[in-house]
C-alpha cells in the first residue's frame, strides 16, 4: 500500500505541474505570438502563389507576344503576296483572304488574351505589395510581443524548472514500473490514481463491479477501475 500512496503524493505534484503548463500555453501573449505568426506564414504562402501565378502568367505573356509577331509577319506575307500575285478567279481570291482573315483573327484573340494577362499581372502586382505591407505590419507586432513574451517565459520558467525537480523527487522511491503504469493510465485519464467514493470510481464515477467489492471488502488495499482504467486506492 505504501507505493501507491507514494504514486497519489506523487500524483499532487504532477498534477500541479500540468496545471503549471497549461496556464503558461494559455497565456495571452503566447496565444498573440502564435496568431500573428500563423498570419506570417498564411501571407508567406500567398505570396508563394502570387509568384507562381505571375511567373505563369510571364511565361504565357512572352508565348503570346512571340506569337502575335510571327503572325503579324505572315499576314504581312499573306498580304503582299496577294498584291504581287492577284488570284486569276474570284473563288481563289475569296480563299486568299479568308486565309488572311483567320490570321487577322488569331492575333485579335491573342491580343485580347494578352491584354487581360497584363490586367491581372497588374492586379497581382497590387494585391502583392498589400500583402508585404500586411506582413511588415504583423512581422513589427510580433515582434514587438516576442519581447515581452521572452520575459515572461523566462520567469514562468523558473517556477516550472523547480515544479519539475519537485516531480522528480517524489518519483523516488516508487518502483519504476508502477511509474510507468501511471504514466500509461495518464494518456487516456487526466488522474490516473483515484480513491474509492462510496463503492464508486472517484475518477469516472462509475460503480465498482461485484467482483472488485469483493476485492474491497477481502481488504485489497486497492483496485483498478473496469470503466476508466484508473487505479482506485480505497483508503
Amino acid at each position: 500500500m505504501q507505493q501507491y500512496e507514494l504514486l497519489w503524493q506523487y500524483q499532487q505534484v504532477d498534477m500541479e505541474l500540468d496545471q503549471y503548463e497549461k496556464e503558461m500555453r494559455a497565456s495571452s501573449n503566447r496565444r498573440e505570438l502564435l496568431k500573428h505568426r500563423e498570419f506570417l506564414l498564411e501571407q508567406q504562402n500567398v505570396l508563394k502563389k502570387i509568384e507562381a501565378d505571375v511567373e505563369i502568367m510571364s511565361d504565357r505573356m512572352e508565348a503570346l507576344a512571340d506569337e502575335i509577331t510571327r503572325l503579324n509577319g505572315s499576314v504581312a506575307e499573306a498580304t503582299a503576296n496577294f498584291e504581287a500575285n492577284r488570284p486569276q478567279d474570284l473563288e481563289e481570291a475569296k480563299k486568299q483572304i479568308a486565309s488572311i482573315q483567320k490570321l487577322l483573327g488569331t492575333i485579335s484573340r491573342y491580343e485580347a488574351e494578352l491584354a487581360k494577362l497584363r490586367k491581372d499581372a497588374e492586379a497581382r502586382d497590387r494585391q502583392q505589395r498589400e500583402v508585404r505591407v500586411r506582413a511588415a505590419k504583423a512581422r513589427a507586432e510580433f515582434d514587438r510581443i516576442k519581447v515581452i513574451y521572452d520575459e515572461e517565459f523566462k520567469e514562468a520558467s523558473v517556477k516550472l524548472e523547480a515544479l519539475k525537480k519537485k516531480v522528480a523527487a517524489e518519483a523516488r522511491g516508487i518502483d519504476p514500473q508502477l511509474l510507468e503504469k501511471y504514466k500509461g493510465i495518464k494518456r487516456h485519464a487526466a488522474m490516473p490514481i483515484t480513491r474509492l467514493r462510496e463503492d464508486r470510481c472517484g475518477g469516472c464515477n462509475m460503480q465498482l463491479s461485484a467482483a472488485d467489492k469483493d476485492k474491497v471488502r477481502s481488504g485489497q488495499p486497492y483496485v483498478e477501475c473496469e470503466n476508466c482504467g484508473r487505479i482506485i486506492l480505497v483508503k
